[in-house]
């Protein structure tokens, strides 16, 4: 599958098959991925906690609230991406140039895993909705908690839809 296609086909996935569990082999692929992503610095200011079987569940139900995320638990697998101290040089570019590189990481790793899921023929939610402090003391993190990404195959449910963006006129200046 080219980029484009991956691209076109990755959505937020909202309906999981609750019974067909992730290959050890696709979930190394996506967390590979993710070990590649760049970084500032290559510093990778982020920690992922795999959560599947019965952590998942816990960690899903933590994701739901004022009606959100109720599909969360459907999902196999809940990788938690936690934030952690920057590389020194990273650090000190940040303070300098008053830019959170950790933030812009983890979108980077959080796109590279969920392109590399839909890659492999599964649904990724990034969720931001979740009790960060719960979800630490379970999963035993000593760092924020950022996003939680539901990981699982699409249920029959998860239809393509169609992608609604900007026009490139309206989302590009070329100078």
């Amino acid at each position: 599958m080219d980029f484009y296609a991956i691209a076109n086909k990755r959505q937020s996935c909202r309906d999981y098959v609750v019974d067909h569990p992730v290959e050890k082999e696709k979930l190394d692929a996506v967390l590979e991925s993710a070990r590649l992503a760049p970084s500032a610095c290559n510093g990778q200011p982020y920690h992922l906690t795999v959560c599947e079987g019965e952590k998942a569940k816990e960690v899903a139900e933590l994701c739901k609230g004022m009606g959100l995320n109720r599909f969360a638990s459907q999902a196999p697998v809940m990788i938690v991406v936690s934030e952690v101290e920057y590389v020194t040089s990273a650090k000190f570019g940040a303070r300098v140039k008053n830019n959170d590189y950790r933030s812009m990481d983890i979108g980077i790793v959080t796109a590279f895993i969920t392109l590399e899921a839909a890659a492999q023929g599964l649904g990724t939610c990034i969720m931001g909705w979740f009790d960060d402090e719960k979800i630490r003391e379970i999963c035993h993190l000593s760092h924020p908690v950022r996003l939680v990404i539901a990981l699982g195959y699409p249920g029959e449910k998860d239809v393509q839809r169609e992608k609604k963006r900007k026009s490139m006129d309206e989302l590009v200046t070329r100078i």
